[in-house]
């Protein structure tokens, strides 16, 4: 009975932060609502016993896509008020594409059943002594092993997509210029001076305003 009970509050706190996702006005309040959405999405995952999907939900959406959504959001120079304008003159079309989604979900609910023997492979869904995490690996890295090396193309296609977004050029910034150095002449660098004992060294004008340049 607790473990329902904290199932469906888990499940509206899931929902009520989807929506606040879509709903928020600030980008930065949206991003945090979404990890609050993985971390529930997470939870859930957790109550149903597949712990492996729990995990790694929370590490990768969490830890790596929510964190790179977050920076995204804060370091571009985006006017999010701009990509608003158009919300009222758009929004019955996305409800009516909503309503149209929901509809196809109700659908699949209404006509969904089990298939032949699925309940025997729910009752015994994996061999005596293996957990859900060995499972999931022979079955990932065998089966789905191009699939899940497309994925870390794409994720490493989308980590260098937002770099190149918030790298900035700063022209004051001061950079090393190796070809440069190496063109220097010892002439234009070094001035020789001899000076007597006591009198000290004056070095010429010329060289003095020809060196500030």
């Amino acid at each position: 009975m607790i473990v329902q009970l904290v199932f469906a509050l888990v499940s509206l706190v899931l929902l009520a932060s989807a929506v606040t996702v879509v709903s928020a006005r600030n980008p930065v309040h949206a991003v945090l609502f979404l990890i609050l959405a993985f971390v529930s999405a997470s939870v859930l995952f957790l109550l149903a016993g597949a712990e492996f999907l729990a995990f790694i939900l929370a590490i990768v959406y969490v830890g790596a896509v929510a964190v790179l959504f977050l920076f995204v959001v804060m370091m571009l120079d985006v006017d999010f008020a701009a990509l608003k304008e158009g919300f009222q003159r758009y929004a019955p079309v996305g409800a009516l594409v909503g309503v149209v989604l929901f509809g196809e979900l109700g659908l699949v609910a209404l006509t969904w059943h089990s298939v032949a023997g699925a309940q025997a492979a729910i009752a015994y869904p994996m061999p005596a002594g293996t957990t859900n995490a060995v499972a999931l690996g022979s079955l990932l890295y065998t089966s789905y092993l191009p699939l899940f090396q497309l994925s870390g193309v794409i994720l490493l296609v989308a980590m260098i997509g937002a770099i190149v977004l918030t790298h900035r050029d700063r022209p004051r910034a001061k950079r090393q210029s190796l070809g440069r150095q190496h063109a220097r002449q010892p002439d234009n660098t070094l001035h020789l001076v001899k000076a007597e004992l006591g009198a000290g060294a004056a070095i010429p004008a010329a060289k003095t305003q020809k060196e500030t340049l």
